[in-house]
């Protein structure tokens, strides 16, 4: 039998859904710049999500990039950016643009010689590891192997950074991700009864993201890295809290699935949240809008337009530039003064402290609508903005992905719905 082919590795009707060599390159350049601006003489890519940001794709290993100007760079007569596989290294190649790759390919080589192997190619001190990212344990090895060349650094921050500005091909992955998410929620308007439950609904939600291409993860930053792109809390489920993070826990399927759907069915004049996740080509759009069968109670409606405004307040404030955390004191301090306090994000003791977060490859990147983030959103930069209220008898609010401009704010998701109830 034949060796499987890398004209196997198609998209949807044969596209080509590989990173554009053109964006490795640039993402290359801009990190070994940043090393260099930070005195750092390079690092040592080993994140899977990292590794699809620069490399291309998530294969088992390790991508070397040196800083410029050091002596590792072609520029300096080093052999520069170098992706060491364990496997697969044929997919890697063709993952990377093929004869194209903006760096050399090799086989992952004993760790009991990294460290000679980063030397011959003119590393003169150990390369930065992702500390922020790496087991403990697996730091510690690689620290240890790399002892021979020095101390290693931290170069998780540097990476966070360079990936909060969104390239224009990152943006338009999340444009079409939003399109996909628009059909989702048709799908689930379509399917809302009484009687049936969340995880049906949850289903005609993903079997159209599944058809359009997402992959089966949404990547998370924060441990413990568990996350459902399709979470629909019907009535008193939505006032169920869970170890997530955020103001919707919801009963799930079972324990070990503690959070999102499960199987309590859907009533009338009960509010619905529809709170989905697409991921496109890895780029993930967040967005949330409210359902209900039969009309609401006016006091639900009342929260519902309290949550526009605080949104609104939300995005006016990050678009004139200010910082997260001010975007934070406006929207928790216009909802208190509408007597939300102590329902925003949740119900005490289980409330979430944000108002919004940032997304790309994973969904809770930074900065994040919260104390302690004193910087503003960056020019293209994209935060998904979710402030909800959460009450024993359910839960309310809604959520977009907004884009960072010089202009101010716009919104990636949902753009042709302005509804944000929608009755069935």
């Amino acid at each position: 039998m034949s060796s499987w082919s890398t004209e196997d590795l198609l998209g949807p009707e044969g596209e080509d859904w590989r990173v554009p060599v053109s964006e490795l390159e640039q993402r290359i350049s801009k990190l070994a710049n940043s090393l260099q601006e930070n005195n750092l003489p390079g690092a040592l890519i080993q994140s899977p999500v990292d590794l699809y940001y620069y490399a291309g794709g998530r294969q088992n290993g390790a991508l070397f990039i040196p800083a410029t100007g050091s002596k590792a760079s072609t520029v300096s007569g080093g052999e520069g950016s170098t992706f060491f596989v364990r496997r697969s290294i044929k997919r890697a190649e063709f993952e990377a643009g093929g004869t194209d790759a903006p760096f050399a390919i090799k086989k992952f080589p004993s760790l009991k010689v990294l460290a000679e192997t980063l030397s011959d190619m003119g590393a003169e001190a150990s390369p930065a590891l992702q500390k922020g990212e790496l087991p403990a344990d697996f730091h510690e090895k690689f620290a240890s192997v790399l002892a021979p060349l020095g101390k290693t650094a931290d170069c998780t921050q540097l990476i966070h950074s360079q990936r909060e500005v969104k390239s224009s091909w990152e943006l338009s992955m999340m444009r079409e991700g939003a399109l996909v998410q628009q059909a989702m929620f048709d799908s689930v308007r379509k399917e809302i009864a009484a009687g049936k439950t969340e995880l049906e609904l949850v289903a005609a939600a993903e079997a159209i993201s599944r058809q359009r291409g997402f992959g089966g993860n949404v990547q998370m930053r924060r441990f413990p890295l568990q996350c459902d792109r399709a979470v629909i809390v019907s009535g008193r489920s939505g006032g169920v809290p869970s170890f997530f993070d955020s103001a919707i826990g919801g009963s799930g399927a079972h324990p070990l699935a503690g959070m999102g759907s499960g199987f309590n069915k859907i009533r009338e004049k009960q509010p619905i949240l529809v709170d989905l996740v697409h991921v496109h080509r890895g780029y993930v759009v967040d967005a949330t809008r409210m359902f209900s069968v039969g009309k609401l109670d006016e006091t639900w409606l009342e929260r519902l337009d309290s949550m526009v405004e605080v949104s609104d307040a939300v995005v006016n404030s990050l678009g004139r530039g200010e910082d997260c955390s001010k975007a934070w004191e406006i929207g928790s301090q216009l909802a208190t003064s509408m007597g939300h306090s102590e329902h925003l994000m949740g119900m005490n003791p289980d409330q979430s402290k944000f108002l919004g977060h940032s997304v790309g490859l994973q969904l809770d990147e930074s900065p994040v609508v919260a104390k302690g983030f004193d910087r503003p959103l960056p020019d293209n930069g994209v935060m998904a903005i979710e402030p909800k209220l959460v009450f024993a008898e359910g839960s309310i609010g809604i959520e977009d992905t907004w884009l960072k401009s010089e202009n101010g704010l716009e919104r990636l998701t949902l753009t042709g719905n302005t509804e944000w109830l929608t009755n069935c």
